[in-house]
């Protein structure tokens, strides 16, 4: 009995029936492609995209060198070597963050003391070369200083969100 059933909706079609009910379905529903370059989709507060390093209004750079962004890093992706300057400050000396291995989990942001690493929303960035997917500290501060209005704009936004 099951066999002979299975004959008669093999000989009907009835799967493919199925599906192609489906695809009438949706067949004149409105569309919702976005044509990409031209238009943006719109962005969660929560999104988490490409680094960057802030300076303070004098222009001096805000990271202490506490180390608590690369101890905290579950992906291991931050390095960071201090020295100590002649006025008893410690300073970075080095700061790299390997994108390939960041899961852009926002920990580092969320542990840094000054608010020194920020995760942008700037999410269009691509590498041509794998060798270049470490960012180094320079690379860091000239994305905070290029886009430090969209950054500040950003904090605050994030302030009213919480």
């Amino acid at each position: 009995m099951k066999k002979t059933l299975q004959f008669l909706k093999s000989l009907t079609l009835s799967e493919l029936l199925k599906g192609l009910g489906v695809t009438g379905r949706y067949l004149f529903r409105r569309k919702f492609t976005i044509r990409y370059p031209e238009e943006k989709t719109p962005i969660s507060p929560r999104f988490r995209g490409l680094h960057a390093l802030r300076r303070y209004p004098n222009g001096e750079e805000r990271c202490i060198g506490c180390k608590l962004c690369e101890a905290v890093c579950p992906a291991l992706a931050i390095t960071i070597d201090t020295e100590l300057r002649e006025d008893g400050t410690r300073r970075t000396t080095r700061y790299d963050i390997d994108l390939f291995k960041c899961i852009y989990c926002g920990f580092c942001e969320e542990s840094c003391p000054v608010d020194s690493i920020v995760e942008t929303d700037i999410m269009e960035y691509y590498f041509e070369d794998p060798s270049k997917r470490v960012i180094t500290k320079e690379q860091l501060l000239a994305i905070g200083d290029k886009y430090d209005q969209r950054i500040t704009a950003m904090k605050v936004a994030d302030a009213k969100y919480r």
